[in-house]
């Protein structure tokens, strides 16, 4: 066995040599002491965050006194929401590849910089937001639920991806209007097991006004779920 090691080392070593593994948004080769990391350091330090003071409920940066104009519209069966940085530059290169060019393992680097989000917290459980069943069968996977995956073997958080379901397919809601949105995904999820008594943290890849969560959390409400919060990796900016 430990010539075997030996050799598997070398041959790493020498893998690395000739192909030296580079990040997936500038390029650059990845140091080896980052390992296989689809991302290299330097890039992930570049994500953003969201800078405080944000509103209390939906996370949405804050400049003034004035009533949130966000979350002002949402349904009382969303709580809180948060995201981890700014859906610009790398962050939003990693969104894309993560959603249309097969890269899932994204998800992982991903999740770490959305591990400290303030809904987080032990006893709650983690749902992904259903993806179209259409979109999911021409990615191959559901990103939201990569992530809710990934942030759940992190943080030993329990995923229960199977209390959600789509009720309806919807266009997409990339050119809408948030009164649009709302009327778009209205009804867009059912319950599918009962969630009686459960803290649930929805988790998807990008908040835009909230609207999916919104309706994603009524469906958890009406199942039964004792409150509904929300993580996203990145926020766009509104």
């Amino acid at each position: 066995m430990p010539r075997f090691a030996e050799l598997a080392a070398t041959l790493h070593a020498l893998e690395r040599w000739l192909l030296p593994p580079e990040c997936l948004l500038c390029k650059a080769p990845v140091p080896e002491r980052e390992g296989d990391a689809l991302v290299c350091a330097l890039c992930r330090s570049r994500w953003r965050p969201i800078p405080d003071p944000v509103c209390a409920r939906c996370g949405e940066p804050r400049a003034g006194p004035d009533p949130c104009r966000i979350c002002a519209e949402w349904p009382a069966a969303l709580a809180r929401a948060r995201s981890a940085v700014r859906l610009e530059g790398g962050a939003r290169a990693a969104v894309h590849h993560l959603k249309y060019d097969g890269w899932w393992r994204l998800a992982e680097p991903m999740a770490a910089v959305m591990a400290r989000l303030e809904p987080l917290l032990p006893g709650v459980c983690l749902v992904p937001v259903p993806l179209a069943r259409r979109r999911e069968r021409g990615r191959g996977y559901n990103q939201s639920e990569r992530l809710a995956s990934a942030l759940s073997a992190a943080l030993g958080l329990p995923l229960r991806a199977g209390l959600l379901r789509r009720a309806r397919e919807t266009p997409t809601q990339t050119a809408l209007t948030p009164d649009e949105r709302r009327a778009n995904v209205a009804g867009a999820f059912a319950g599918a097991a009962p969630a009686r008594g459960l803290r649930i943290v929805l988790v998807d890849d990008v908040f835009t006004t909230g609207a999916t969560l919104g309706a994603a959390a009524e469906a958890l409400s009406a199942a039964g779920a004792a409150s509904v919060e929300a993580v996203t990796f990145a926020r766009a900016a509104n």
